[in-house]
Formats: structure tokens, sequence, C-alpha cells
């Protein structure tokens, strides 16, 4: 089953889409793929999602991945009287950190991080900045703060700190138990909330090894400023809009979400930009104008993919959401401008010999007119340098590895394929072509630019190019 596009989608799963026959409509309508949000929802809930999915790989045939998404360090307030506390522009609040039902003299912050770490004048966003307040004083256990914008603080709402480092690990006791859980369960991406530092992915890997890709979500203006570490760090990285959206100007997150792009794509790693893409699908049966330019954006810009949320997860129209998505996609990657502002925005090639091979096979595929790029891979590597230079034409990724099949399905323009291991030259060829024909992409009398490195089945030897015809 091949995708007629190079970008991928990436679905959340939730109440509307948890169904095995709406898994499948999902997948059917083009998800790559699937989100299991482990903020929300029980584990045996997750686990009944995984199992669906994998009977559904087996049933069409092709890998298909599942991220892992954790819920991490989450900030937020306590319970407050009421249950609400209305706040005006200009009074004076109290945060403690001890106690429960307080009011705006004792309102609970139950996260003695930020009592270390916050100092006069610093500002405190709550419910993603609908309420502001400044910092006036603070003792051990108390924040006195004045109201900068008004409005309603209740239950449980999270509070931001832009610009504040928070002595905090990624993983909290229960993304411990979660990440234990989804590895188990074999998940093929783990993706981390609120990353700050390059430890941060430093502790994870620790955790998680090789059992699954990692992929970062970049949500606090602190990771911006080690960019380049967390990158190299990361086995993926997600632009989440939503929680950066609130730490950084609102006007700052387009740029970022460039420069994220192109520095992902000069790193070699898969690059997801995600929230609020098609959000009033949530409701409705068609996106607004605008939502379709911000999916098409970012096809422009090179993302590997574009991820739904609540869309998929909670909306009324999931599967139309999908298939909006699916077809906005294919208009811009089919639109004139499109090859020519994905040229532009190719970032400096790295220098070295397997980049060198990977650059010299798609310039050699798009120049010959090849029908498809084979490329052997054992941990996706290759196949994701070729990616990076988003050739014309599509790449078919043989792997005898399934986790690396499957992670494959999140990268730009890539088919992948569990194949068994070559032990020659010959048969590496005439697997090749074979498979090419077999998932669709040559016919007789066509052209196929095969990459490999020799000897055979050895990680990161990527040295050969051959054209073979069909």
């Amino acid at each position: 089953m091949r995708r007629d596009r190079h970008a991928k989608i990436v679905a959340t799963v939730g109440p509307a889409s948890a169904s095995p026959e709406m898994l499948r409509a999902l997948f059917l309508a083009g998800v790559d793929t699937f989100r299991l949000n482990f903020s929300h929802g029980l584990q045996e809930d997750h686990a009944r999602v995984h199992a669906a999915i994998r009977a559904l790989e087996r049933e069409v045939g092709r890998p298909i991945a599942i991220l892992q998404d954790l819920q991490g360090p989450k900030i937020r307030v306590g319970t407050v009287a009421g249950g609400r506390l209305d706040v005006a522009p200009g009074e004076t609040v109290r945060f403690v950190l001890e106690g429960s039902e307080g009011g705006k003299d004792a309102i609970p912050l139950h996260h003695p991080e930020i009592f270390a770490a916050v100092v006069p004048g610093q500002e405190l966003l709550i419910d993603d900045g609908r309420v502001r307040v400044r910092v006036a004083g603070l003792t051990a256990d108390s924040i006195e703060a004045e109201v900068v914008i008004g409005g309603v603080i209740s239950n449980r709402k999270g509070v931001n700190l832009p610009g504040t480092l928070l002595d905090l690990s990624p993983l909290t006791a229960k993304d411990r138990a979660d990440l234990a859980f989804g590895l188990d369960l074999g998940v093929d991406w783990v993706a981390l909330s609120f990353v700050q530092k390059p430890a941060d992915l430093i502790e994870a890997r620790g955790l998680i090894g090789d059992r699954a890709g990692i992929m970062t979500k970049i949500e606090k203006p602190q990771a911006l400023e080690r960019i380049d570490d967390i990158i190299r760090l990361s086995d993926a990285v997600m632009v989440a809009r939503g929680d950066l959206g609130v730490e950084i100007p609102h006007e700052d997150v387009p740029g970022r979400q460039k420069e994220l792009i192109r520095a992902c794509r000069l790193a070699v790693k898969p690059v997801v930009v995600a929230t609020q893409m098609l959000d009033s699908m949530v409701s409705a049966p068609t996106p607004t104008r605008a939502e379709a330019s911000d999916v098409a954006t970012a096809i422009y810009d090179g993302a590997d993919a574009v991820m739904l949320s609540a869309e998929s997860a909670t909306g009324r129209f999931p599967v139309e959401t999908v298939s909006m998505m699916d077809r906005i996609i294919r208009r811009t990657e089919a639109h004139k401008l499109y090859r020519s502002l994905i040229a532009a925005s190719e970032p400096g090639e790295e220098e070295t010999p397997p980049h060198a091979v990977a650059t010299a096979t798609a310039d050699l595929a798009d120049a010959v007119g090849a029908s498809a790029i084979v490329a052997y891979t054992l941990s996706g590597t290759t196949a994701a340098r070729i990616a990076r230079k988003r050739p014309c034409v599509p790449i078919l990724a043989l792997t005898p590895d399934i986790g690396t099949s499957r992670r494959l399905s999140l990268l730009w323009g890539t088919h992948s394929v569990r194949a068994d291991e070559v032990g020659t030259y010959e048969e590496m060829v005439t697997n090749a072509v074979a498979h090419a024909v077999e998932e669709g992409f040559a016919a007789p009398a066509g052209l196929v630019v095969i990459t490999a490195g020799i000897p055979f089945a050895v990680a990161g030897t990527t040295n050969n190019i051959r054209i073979a015809a069909v």
C-alpha cells in the first residue's frame, strides 16, 4: 500500500478513534504513525489500542509505527476554594507550597522547584497564559504576585514559567512506570515532554537504550538555547507548538518552526510539526483556510510529518480530518513551487563519505529519471540521509529489522519493507529490483538506483551505488 505523497501523517488515538474499526479507517485514510497520549487514559486502554494496531499491521501487510507520548512534569496549581478564583489586574495573589482549597491568599502550588527558581519580576502563566501574574516577593514556601492579566484560576490548571530553568527531570514517577509499560508492549517511538537540556535526553537514553527511538518535544525556550546538542542526542524531534507558543511570543513560533525543521534536516533527524493543525475539525467537517495554509507551510518547509491531536483523538470527524490532511499534503507537494521551495531550504551538507554517497544516490536517481531509490539499511540511517535531500524519486527502504521498518514510517518520502538480508552483490540487485516491482514502484524497462554497504549486514558501511534496469 503506497502513499501518494512524501510527508507523513501522525494521528493521536483517543475515545473517538480507539476502536479497531476506526483505527483501520484512519490508516486507510492516510495515517502512518499512531500516537498514544499517556497524559490521558489508563495503561490497559493503551494496551488494547496497541494490540489493535499490531493486528491491523498484520492484516494490511505494512509496518505501522506507534508513538508513546509521555506526560512529563506538567506543573499545575492545586485545588482552590470553590473550584475557581476570579482575579483582576492589579490584585495581589499568593501561592503557597503546602495546603489545599486555598483562596487568593493561599493558592496551592505543590512544586518546590518553582519556589527555588523564581525571582521577583518573573511572570507565571496560568492556563496557557490566560492569566498572568508577576512575582513581587517570595519566601521559602510562598510567592506573592501581582495579577497582570486577569481571568479565572480553576483547579489543576497548568502553570508555565517562560525563561526559567527548573530543576526537574523530564521523567516523573508516572512517566517511568508508563515508559516501562510501553517498552514492554513494543512501542516504536517515545516522545519526551518538557525537555530543557541535553542531560534530560541522556537520562532517558539510559532507560530506553535502543528499544525505541527517542522523539524530543520542543516546548521550552530553554531547549531552544541548547537545540543543536538536543537534536544530536535525539532520534527525532517534534515542534510542539502548543506549550512552545505559551512560553515564547506567538509571533516567534513560525520562525522557530522553520529553524527547527532546517536544523533537523541538517542533522538527518525526522521532524514532526504538531498542535492545532486542523483544530476547527474537532467540531466541523472542514478546516479554516488558515489551517489548510498552516499544514501546507509545514510541507513547504520540508517537515517529515504533520500531526493531529484532538482532531483525531476526541473530534467528531477523525476520518475526514485525516483525509483532509492527506489531500492538503498531496496538493501541496504537486504545486509548481514546491520543488523550488524545498531546494531553497536545503541545509548545507556534512562532508563525510556516508553523506556523500547518499547525496550522490539522490542526485543520480533524479538525473536518470529512476522509478525509485532502493536503500538497504539496518538502522534506517542510510534512508534518512537520502531523505534529507528530499529527492523527487520515492525511497524504498529494505531492512531485516521490523523495528527499523516501523520507525521509518515517520521518514519523509520513505516506503519501508522488512526484507531478508542479502549475501552477494547479485542477490542485492535481484532482490532490490524484485521489491521495487512488487511494491509498485517500478515497471519493465524502468530504472532503479540501489545503494548498500559492502560488506553486507554491517551498519554504517553504505559505500556502493548501482543503477539497475527492470
